[in-house]
């Protein structure tokens, strides 16, 4: 992407993560990848909705600074994204707040409740809780950047990434919307989930309209297609008479076989 024009949509789409308030004084950050090697990102200490177009730092792929300016503390979260993904270009990182209290509350987005989400984000994992700005976040991060267009960190915050800039957007403010539906139905008694059916009709769409490939086939334990994809599952659920609730995860074979034994319990 040209510099100068990604200089302007990082200016704007900080403004609208201020305005919006997914983030609050200094917090969040925003990468565009130019080339191969540069990526342009917000500096570290500065409200996303005042910053300048000269205020932005340039760095390395590999992290190196390219300019004067000082890239966010939390660059290693994009770069390892980049690294990984070679499909994306952008990366928002915010604390949107009904998207936090689920990272907070230590639930992912991940109940089929909205056909819109499905078609277009599938589910957020909750990656484990790792220190900003230092390696254990983006450690927490590896097992599902693959997998996943969008992550909530446990007790931290959210991050989306895409293509460009506003399909990164797009996705954080998707992830932040379908948490605010989850909570407000809850108030009303609780969301019912779509159908295995209808889920497996909007997968099938999505995959063929080119919005999600198969390795985003994790919207619910029955359309696990990647042995080292794991889902979580309330351990109530599955309770032994040794759980507190804690989340659990299983491989789609283990799921399998939990599931083979309990119908011969049955």
């Amino acid at each position: 992407m040209d510099e100068r024009e990604a200089r302007k949509l990082i200016i704007e789409v900080g403004k609208l993560l201020y305005e919006r308030s997914y983030v609050v004084s200094s917090d969040g950050n925003v990468s565009i990848r130019l080339d191969e090697n540069r990526i342009l990102a917000t500096p570290t200490q500065v409200s996303k909705g005042r910053m300048t177009e000269d205020g932005l730092a340039l760095t390395a792929l590999d992290g190196k600074a390219l300019n004067d300016k000082k890239a966010s503390s939390e660059l290693a979260m994009h770069l390892l994204i980049y690294k990984m993904r070679p499909d994306i270009n952008a990366v928002c990182h915010a604390h949107p707040p009904h998207g936090t209290a689920f990272s907070v509350a230590g639930l992912a987005i991940d109940a089929p409740i909205l056909s819109e989400v499905i078609l277009t984000l599938g589910c957020v994992p909750l990656t484990d809780y790792g220190t900003p700005s230092t390696s254990e976040l983006t450690e927490s991060m590896k097992p599902f950047v693959a997998h996943h267009n969008a992550l909530l960190m446990a007790n931290h915050g959210a991050v989306a990434y895409g293509e460009d800039l506003w399909q990164a957007f797009d996705r954080l403010e998707t992830l932040e919307h379908t948490a605010k539906i989850a909570i407000l139905a809850k108030t009303l008694g609780g969301a019912n989930d779509l159908p295995k059916d209808a889920i497996e009709k909007l997968i099938n769409i999505r995959e063929k309209a080119g919005y999600l490939t198969q390795a985003a086939r994790c919207q619910t334990c029955g359309y696990l297609e990647h042995t080292d994809i794991k889902c979580s599952l309330d351990a109530e659920s599955v309770n032994d008479g040794n759980s507190n609730g804690e989340k659990i995860s299983f491989t789609r074979e283990e799921l399998i076989e939990l599931l083979a034994q309990a119908a011969n319990i049955g």
